[in-house]
């Protein structure tokens, strides 16, 4: 077993983790036009070169969660395998999976669980290491315009979904925090922290507003998950997991690889406890 998981943030729900010579890649997208996410910052043949292995994992076909250009990667030299949601179109290659669906690749081997959106989300384990990315898994509800009934159905999907979840063990976990949805816009995240207890979540999916994380990670954390805000492109962590404590190590990319636009943000809910205005019945 490898005691750590180095994690690096790309943009929206796309991230790189490496686990020793291992690269796995999950749900790479540049943005707009493919411009959003500076050249630099771009996944390219340095990312691969010390690999033996590389995983590129596709949760569904929504445009920010599947870029086209992760086939232009020269999938030879680097043993590139995909593996995609069963709702991409039938002539993207990959294996391909649904809800409930298993599969083994060498050392790697990989649960598909059920969304609430299109596709699914993927449970994977590597080298005793454990890694859970969400594709966009969430309560996904606006409580200032939802009608009572619902949200009562993106309640009861949300739930059903996360169950079979509750007894894995996850060491990483990418799950979305989408302030886009007003009030009670965590009770998703909050819900996945209480009842299934990743020993690290990190927010994604915060529409460029890095206060969203920032803020989330300060209050958000409890005695068996540590919340983790990565928010710039290229920031990534060190993850080091001993049996009864953990160890990061954040490192942050030189000022002006990617500058967020401060007249788009706008301020999300606030509150000091994450918690406190949520009315999500959990047992624990």
């Amino acid at each position: 077993m490898t005691d750590q998981i180095t994690v690096t943030y790309l943009f929206h729900s796309g991230f790189m983790a490496a686990v020793e010579d291992t690269l796995l890649v999950f749900d790479y997208w540049r943005g707009e036009a493919g411009a959003t996410l500076p050249q630099k910052a771009c996944i390219s043949d340095r990312d691969f070169a010390r690999c033996k292995h590389v995983y590129v994992f596709v949760s569904h076909s929504h445009v920010d969660h599947f870029d086209p250009i992760i086939y232009d990667w020269d999938q030879a030299t680097y043993h590139i395998e995909y593996i995609i949601s069963d709702d991409l179109p039938k002539d993207v290659p990959g294996h391909r999976m649904n809800p409930g669906d298993t599969l083994e690749l060498g050392e790697v081997k990989i649960q598909a669980f059920d969304s609430t959106d299109l596709g699914v989300s993927f449970y994977v384990e590597l080298k005793g290491r454990t890694i859970f990315h969400a594709g966009d898994l969430n309560l996904w509800h606006w409580r200032e315009e939802s009608t009572v009934r619902e949200i009562k159905q993106a309640e009861d999907d949300f739930y059903a979904a996360v169950d079979p979840i509750r007894s894995l063990s996850i060491d990483l976990c990418m799950f979305p925090l989408d302030p886009r949805q007003g009030g009670l816009f965590d009770a998703g995240i909050n819900h996945f922290v209480m009842s299934v207890k990743p020993r690290v979540v990190i927010p994604m999916h915060w529409q460029q507003r890095a206060e969203v994380p920032m803020n989330y990670a300060r209050r958000g954390r409890t005695r068996y998950t540590e919340i983790l805000a990565l928010t710039k492109p290229r920031e990534r962590a060190d993850i080091v997991f001993g049996e009864n404590e953990l160890q990061i190590h954040v490192h942050t990319p030189v000022s002006g690889l990617f500058d967020e636009k401060k007249e788009d943000r706008e301020e999300a809910p606030a509150g000091d406890d994450p918690f406190t205005d949520t009315d999500l019945p959990v047992n624990v």
